[in-house]
């Protein structure tokens, strides 16, 4: 591409030659070009110039183009087509868009909140694509790096720099789409179940049973853990999972204590023989968050996603409550 050539075109001569093109007249070009037949001959001047060819010849029946004039017609209407599209201001018609996006999301977040809002952005954008990816270490990098469009993880309200998604990359912006709190999860035969009829399930009790974990962010220690280290305490951790429905399976099948966000207690209940037993302290509340890039804030594709995935959640989570 010769740039320093194409900083010399008056791209508004590409437009009156495809106007001759279309005419093969002087006269009727000017006439649709609004300008004067001096005008539109000078244009056509610079034109010859410009591409080093005289473009068309004068006949009875009007301008007949020359053999390179029919070879750059074939181009130059797709050419400004383009360029007219690139000129207009950025839109946005979820009807008839097929664009792709991608959604990097936590484990946890697939059951809770995929469910809630695909079914309404599909109904109102039948043609776009839509790829999920499982969040990872390096899902805030690609929202930075434009690698994926959105990412939805958790974030924890008790103050800990440990806690990544609490400190953010310069440029990712964030909103909260719910909040929820820490439960867990037992068999139907645990023995904390019989203390918890007996008003004994405390803290010790709790800290007493051995636990099992579902990794996030491939950290095996999650936000309780840093809070009851600060007091000098520890839960006895002695499985670990890469997904919460492998957790859940293994909390089916054991005296392990799942300690998992409440949200996810319904779809492990639906798979598994679970009981929810409250957690024994009181303990911060999480979030779910919706992220993006903040050069795509204003971008109208991006908003109209970002706004349908927020109000069907919203909706989905009133009516819960209600």
């Amino acid at each position: 591409m010769d740039l320093d050539k194409l900083i010399r075109t008056d791209l508004n001569l590409l437009v009156i030659l495809q106007v001759l093109l279309e005419e093969e007249s002087v006269t009727r070009a000017a006439i649709r070009l609004n300008l004067s037949q001096s005008a539109l001959s000078k244009s056509l001047s610079r034109l010859r110039e410009t591409l080093q060819d005289p473009l068309f010849t004068r006949t009875a029946h009007g301008l007949k183009p020359t053999t390179h004039a029919l070879q750059v017609k074939q181009n130059l209407a797709t050419l400004l087509q383009g360029l007219s599209q690139i000129s207009q201001p950025p839109s946005f018609d979820p009807a008839t868009s097929n664009r792709h996006f991608s959604i990097s999301m936590l484990e946890s977040a697939y059951a809770t909140l995929l469910p809630s809002f695909i079914a309404p952005l599909f109904q109102q954008a039948s043609n776009l694509h839509l790829d999920f990816l499982n969040w990872g270490d390096n899902s805030l990098q690609n929202l930075q790096q434009g690698k994926v469009d959105f990412a939805i993880t958790g974030i924890d309200f008790y103050d800990d720099q440990r806690l990544n998604t609490q400190n953010l990359p310069t440029g990712i912006a964030h909103t909260l789409l719910f909040h929820d709190q820490q439960t867990c999860l037992v068999n139907q035969n645990h023995p904390a179940l019989a203390l918890l009829d007996q008003g004994r399930w405390d803290l010790q009790s709790y800290l007493g049973f051995d636990h099992l974990q579902a990794c996030c962010e491939g950290n095996n220690l999650w936000a309780i853990d840093y809070f009851l280290e600060k007091q000098n305490k520890q839960r006895k951790i002695i499985c670990t999972l890469p997904d919460f429905y492998g957790a859940a399976s293994v909390c089916a099948h054991s005296n392990l204590i799942f300690t998992l966000p409440s949200c996810f207690v319904n779809h492990a209940q639906k798979l598994y023989p679970l009981v929810e037993v409250p957690l024994p302290f009181k303990f911060y509340e999480m979030a779910y968050a919706l992220l993006w890039h903040q050069r795509n804030t204003d971008e109208p594709g991006h908003k109209w996603v970002r706004e349908m995935i927020c109000d069907s959640v919203a909706n989905i989570y009133a009516k819960q409550e209600g």
